[in-house]
């Protein structure tokens, strides 16, 4: 079990990510702060001592994308009605990000992943490539044909 200071690092360091990472998977505010709440208590709970930074932040993500995935495949989520179609988006957002926002989220989940932790975290194919356990050509893949699909969605070569 880790100690105060351990965690109140950790999500101060951590809790931006996580919360863009759930916003993007579970496109739900309350749902988001569950899985916050979870992977933090993993991360207290857990005895896994990190390597480095990076390794610690691949962790983070990594259990963030699972959690999510474990809730969206639960039968409490497969039995309610999705919070997107009674609410349209945050609208916090200005309308431009909102168009970009909602071509993201519109995409399927493995295009979804990998655009995430490209363009909003930062990493390159061979590190996202470790994160997700897939082939790095995958990822490059997944990467060109997502850009495609939000360049069709967002109409034009405007976004790139």
């Amino acid at each position: 079990m880790r100690n105060e200071q351990e965690v109140d690092r950790a999500i101060e360091r951590y809790s931006d990510t996580i919360r863009r990472l759930c916003m993007i998977h579970l496109k739900n505010y309350a749902d988001t702060e569950d899985i916050f709440q979870t992977v933090f208590l993993k991360y207290v709970l857990s005895s896994v001592s990190f390597e480095n930074e990076e390794h610690e932040r691949a962790w983070f993500i990594r259990v963030t994308i699972n959690a999510c995935k474990d809730l969206l495949k639960s039968f409490f989520r497969s039995h309610t009605v999705p919070l997107d179609e009674i609410l349209e988006q945050p609208a916090l957002l200005p309308p431009d990000n909102r168009e970009v926002l909602e071509a993201v989220v519109s995409l399927p989940a493995k295009y979804r992943e990998v655009v995430y932790l490209h363009f909003y975290e930062d990493y390159t194919a061979p590190q996202i490539s470790r994160i997700l356990g897939k082939n790095v050509n995958t990822i490059y893949t997944l990467l060109t044909r997502s850009k495609q699909m939000l360049r069709e969605k967002l109409g034009g070569d405007g976004y790139e």
